[in-house]
Formats: C-alpha cells, sequence, structure tokens
C-alpha cells in the first residue's frame, strides 16, 4: 500500500483536479490590482509547503485552501509565516 503525501499542495494531488481548476479559476477572477503577483503567490505556497499545519491543501490553522489564501495579495499567514 502506498501511503500519500498529506503535507502538500491541491495542484499535487491528482484526485483533487477539480478543486484546482476551481483555485484556478478564483485567482484568475481576482484584478492585478489585488492578485499577488506569480512570484509572491510561489514563495507564500513555498512557505506553506514546509509547514506542519497544511493537510492536503487545506490550513489546519484557519481552513482555508493555502492556494486561494495565498492569491490575493492583502492576505497573510493566520500564524505569520508570510
Amino acid at each position: 500500500m502506498t501511503e500519500k503525501c498529506k503535507i502538500c499542495l491541491i495542484r499535487d494531488m491528482a484526485e483533487k483536479a477539480d478543486i484546482y481548476e476551481y483555485v484556478k479559476r478564483t485567482r484568475a477572477m481576482l484584478s492585478d490590482a489585488d492578485r499577488a503577483s506569480d512570484e509572491l503567490y510561489e514563495e507564500r505556497l513555498d512557505v506553506c509547503k514546509e509547514c506542519s499545519s497544511l493537510l492536503a491543501g487545506t490550513c489546519l490553522k484557519c481552513g482555508c485552501y493555502v492556494e486561494i489564501r495565498a492569491a490575493l495579495k492583502s492576505n497573510g499567514c493566520p500564524i505569520k509565516k508570510w
């Protein structure tokens, strides 16, 4: 039996493709003024991927999908990691 990684992003979970499409659409709908740059977005996700509070794309501290929280420029990490 193969264990599934519990600390990963939605985009890394093949069975969650429909949710990841929602994430991509949500990010695309944000205005340029509100959307985090691609660089900032990826920096934030890199921090999340190393966090023990990440479980299957969800932050255990606040319950959000981290890929959506990271997309909005004005958002921050609930435990101040970014």
